[in-house]
């Protein structure tokens, strides 16, 4: 009877024991409950209150996913207020995609405002290219104006020369709208200027005269766009406005000048060759005569010994010579003092 006793006693203590384990972790978890209620407390009634329909069970799986509810449960609201069917789970995924979901947000606003259609889908896929969708939206309803060239690449005109030598230096606006159609994959702004810089340098590179250009400069707007220098571009082109155009350096008469140059140094040159084969020519005939001076001694003297000169022969040569230098002399101009 005793240890029945006992036994009972046993069992009423582990009871016990259970049902206070019990009221402790039943504690705790309604202590994690509330603290996690008052931790996004402010953002469910803020998401509630603007029939957002964000439940507290999304909010805590964005905390535990590392997500910034705030910036979901703001920009939901946002779309919400502004007439927009998003989900919590779409402006969800693209964050955790490393999209930007605010500008994205935006951008969807101002297109419904604008009437312009742009789904999603697509205005997800541009934000995660790398492309600034709010941007687009922005400049496909108010058209955005380029400067070409671009003053930030280091050039302030474009300069190209007309087929009678005169450089010319022209400065253009490109206005162009966003393309949203063409944003993924077209190309840039960079695109553009160097396109319509090109067009410009092959307008008046094809004018007869710079006059022709200085006259109708709108010429080189009609000229470039006739290309259809937009195509393949996130952009379309809406006017091209030649802002300024000033007359630079005559080209031709340089490039003729440097020709002349290029010439005379040529000519010099071949005058020099031609003197150095005369004086190479002079100095072997000369070599000649002074070689063949050099036999008539000998000459002489082999006329001795054989007898076909004789003295008296010699002295008349030697006078003729003397009386041939004489009136060479006399003949000769006179030398100054």
């Amino acid at each position: 009877m005793y240890e029945l006793a006992n036994i009972t006693l046993a069992a009423g203590d582990n009871t016990k024991l259970i049902g206070i384990a019990a009221l402790i972790l039943f504690g705790l978890v309604a202590f994690v409950a509330f603290l996690l209620f008052m931790k996004f407390a402010s953002l469910w009634l803020q998401a509630y209150f603007s029939r957002a329909d964000v439940r507290l069970s999304e909010l805590i799986g964005m905390w535990l996913r590392k997500v910034d509810a705030r910036q979901i449960v703001v920009s939901k609201i946002t779309a919400i207020q502004a007439g927009l069917e998003l989900t919590t789970k779409d402006l969800e995924s693209h964050y955790l995609a490393g999209g930007r979901v605010p500008n994205v947000v935006r951008a969807l606003i101002a297109a419904n405002r604008a009437n312009i259609e742009l789904s999603l889908q697509t205005a997800t896929a541009i934000d995660l290219a790398g492309r600034d969708i709010l941007e687009a939206v922005q400049t496909s309803v108010n058209p955005k104006v380029i400067d070409c060239p671009d003053p930030g690449k280091g050039r302030d005109t474009i300069d190209a020369v007309a087929q009678d030598g005169i450089q010319l230096r022209a400065k253009a606006r490109v206005t162009v709208r966003a393309n949203i159609e063409r944003l993924i994959g077209g190309a840039t702004e960079e695109t553009v200027i160097a396109r319509v810089g090109e067009g410009i340098v092959t307008t008046i590179g094809s004018a007869i005269t710079y006059k022709s250009v200085l006259e109708n400069p709108d010429n080189i707007s009609k000229s470039v766009l006739a290309k259809g220098l937009d195509a393949g571009t996130a952009y379309e082109i809406l006017s091209i406005d030649i802002a300024d155009v000033d007359v630079g350096v005559n080209v031709g008469a340089m490039l003729q000048a440097a020709q002349a140059k290029a010439d005379l140094a040529r000519a010099q040159a071949e005058a020099e060759k031609r003197r150095a084969m005369a004086f190479a020519r002079e100095q072997e005939m000369r070599a000649l005569v002074v070689e063949n001076e050099a036999k008539v001694p000998l000459a002489m003297a082999e006329a001795f010994k054989k007898g076909n000169l004789g003295i008296m022969d010699y002295y008349r040569m030697k006078n003729i010579v003397a009386d041939t230098s004489m009136r060479d002399s006399i003949a000769g101009p006179k030398k100054k003092e």
